[in-house]
């Protein structure tokens, strides 16, 4: 079996970067662009910037990355910027971590599952029904009314383990 059908591609170390972040932007204005909504420069920056590896990043981070470029920018423009981002579904906020990482999936709604390096730092979103199902089950057996459902699982990805 070869590494690209055993290793999510977030984990490869070798894969072309490049076509995560065009894929993701592709995605977000095609998306914005159905739904009537502006993909604005500057919320295609911060995009960008949430993509450029896939570690969680920041709101402070990214504000970093963002000043060198735009020096008036501030935190709101950030946090405005990631809110809207997180609304349309193109960016998931990491609690555990009060980081952001781009969503690999935002053409659908679903219940974030991330598996999170303890080494390197990359997150890794998977989706499985089963698993939200199940909350969704136990939640609903304690007359527990979900609003959000977001599972964050810490460990080591393939290559850290390699290493």
């Amino acid at each position: 079996m070869s590494v690209s059908k055993t290793i999510p591609v977030a984990w490869q170390r070798t894969h072309d970067h490049g076509q995560c972040i065009a894929g993701a932007i592709d995605a977000a204005a095609r998306i914005c662009e159905s739904r009537g909504i502006r993909l604005t420069p500057l919320r295609r920056r911060v995009l960008e910037l949430v993509w450029e590896n896939h570690k969680p990043v920041g709101a402070y981070g990214l504000l970093d990355e963002l000043k060198r470029e735009h020096s008036s920018a501030a935190p709101p423009t950030i946090y405005r910027a990631l809110d809207f981002l997180m609304e349309q579904g193109f960016v998931h906020r990491i609690q555990s971590l009060n980081a952001y990482v781009g969503c690999n999936d935002p053409g659908h709604s679903h219940k974030g599952i991330f598996l999170i390096c303890n080494d390197c730092g990359d997150a890794l979103e998977i989706e499985d029904k089963g698993v939200a199902n199940t909350i969704d089950r136990f939640a609903s057996r304690l007359g527990f009314l979900l609003t959000s459902q977001s599972v964050e699982a810490a460990g080591l990805c393939p290559g850290c383990q390699e290493a």
